[in-house]
């Protein structure tokens, strides 16, 4: 469910991308980034062919086939694209079975890594591959595509989810500015409260924006080894931690003067008409959700940057919070071509090439934020270098689906019940922590 809203968004966010930045999309020369160093020969792969497997179709995958492109001039390859739709496990499972999956599959969650290892259906990266994303990423991030202690995938797209929009007139109508800690924050929304306008815009029928509010408090308070900790399941739920980090998040749920409808409007409005009720209806003043927001924004009539404005995720900890979701590219034939091909998307050369097209954002540390087309992605690119070794990946999407990808269960309705009475916050642990116990067996 979250998959296909973020397919749809970000295809529109590069829309929105450019119109923010006043600036219209490049076109990127076939031949690469001159003068930037090849992870594979120039011309190498005369003859071969390579098919790609993903979920992105409209403006996601011209912008995708645009590094093909750019690939292809290089090594002489012939690249070919392949659709997923948004079950991809249900597109490769078929193939994997019949013995004919593609060169490379790029997977939109991590766990996704782990069971394609453990059914022996994805080859490890080669020595070339991996000397790129030790050279460009963090450990973490070699991490997260390893399984079993071999590396397997290379995180090659982002969405940036420690964010909160504001609509600008109504933070000037109450007086105000962004937080920057959680402490102002609460303060912020109590003022613009008073001045008569609901501060938040809950998607609280949507349950994953849930634990992406979660996750940003979790990851500022409780800190990066915490966080880690937590998503294998390795403390539980009933931690102290946890119980931190709720009472937290209470201090914006439990005010009903917070929640535009108070808590019961806020678990009947989805994502995006959270969105559309701060912009277009000026309902509330905030939502708090990724960068994809900026497609409804604007489609709602705010321009970016002027009425539709954000502000980094506060701090509620010692942590600055920096959550990504994203997307990971595997092989899963040991060719030469599947292996090159990842070489080149894990490489800074290839995140550059991408980096320059809207509505795209890099894991990889060595793309400067120049390359991008608008201030905004600048911007937020340089949130996630800044971030360095505490940047993490959205927990949930790391859990077990019946726990932390599935509407109506686990932590997406877990949460959901917070929301609707945030006093309980011992009785939501320990149904936390044994949903967790189920899901993890």
């Amino acid at each position: 469910m979250r998959k296909a809203i973020a397919a749809v968004t970000t295809a529109g966010l590069a829309l929105a991308l450019a119109a923010c930045g006043g600036e219209s999309t490049p076109t990127q020369p076939t031949g690469g980034v001159t003068g930037a160093a090849s992870p594979t020969g120039a011309r190498s792969l005369e003859g071969v062919t390579i098919e790609v497997a993903a979920k992105w179709t409209g403006a996601e995958q011209a912008n995708f086939q645009k590094v093909l492109d750019a690939f292809q001039a290089k090594t002489g390859a012939k690249v070919t694209y392949a659709s997923t739709g948004e079950d991809t496990g249900a597109y490769l499972g078929p193939r994997i079975q019949a013995g004919s999956p593609p060169d490379v599959a790029i997977l939109p969650q991590p766990g996704l890594v782990q069971q394609y290892a453990d059914d022996k259906a994805l080859k490890p990266l080669t020595p070339e591959v991996i000397k790129q994303i030790d050279e460009n990423y963090t450990p973490y991030w070699k991490e997260l595509g390893s399984a079993g202690g071999e590396v397997y995938g290379v995180l090659v797209k982002a969405a940036h989810k420690s964010l909160v929009w504001y609509r600008d007139q109504a933070f000037a109508d109450a007086g105000v500015q962004p937080p920057a800690t959680w402490d102002e924050l609460v303060t912020t929304a109590q003022t613009v409260a008073d001045s008569g306008t609901a501060p938040f815009a809950l998607c609280g029928a949507s349950g994953w924006t849930l634990t992406d509010l979660f996750e940003n408090v979790y990851l500022s308070s409780a800190g990066p080894e915490n966080y880690d900790k937590l998503s294998k399941h390795e403390i539980p739920w009933t931690d102290p931690s946890v119980t931190t980090a709720l009472e937290k998040m209470a201090q914006i749920a439990g005010k009903q003067e917070f929640l535009l409808g108070g808590s019961s409007g806020a678990l009947q409005t989805d994502f995006p008409t959270c969105v559309t009720q701060v912009y277009g209806q000026d309902k509330a003043a905030m939502v708090i959700e990724a960068d994809f927001v900026g497609t409804t924004a604007e489609e709602s009539g705010a321009k970016l940057g002027e009425e539709a404005r954000y502000f980094p995720f506060p701090k509620s900890g010692d942590t600055v919070p920096v959550v990504l979701g994203g997307d990971i590219a595997v092989a899963m034939k040991d060719s030469k071509g599947a292996m090159a091909l990842l070489e080149y998307l894990a490489s800074k050369e290839g995140g550059e090439v991408w980096a320059k097209l809207p509505g795209y954002l890099s894991p990889n540390r060595n793309v400067s934020p120049e390359n991008y087309p608008s201030e905004l992605t600048r911007q937020l690119a340089q949130t996630i270098i800044s971030a360095g070794e505490s940047v993490r990946y959205d927990m949930s999407d790391l859990a077990p689906s019946a726990f932390g990808g599935t509407d109506g269960k686990g932590e997406w309705k877990l949460l959901q019940d917070f929301v609707r009475d945030p006093s309980k916050i011992s009785d939501i642990q320990e149904q936390l922590e044994s949903e967790a116990e189920k899901a993890w067996k």
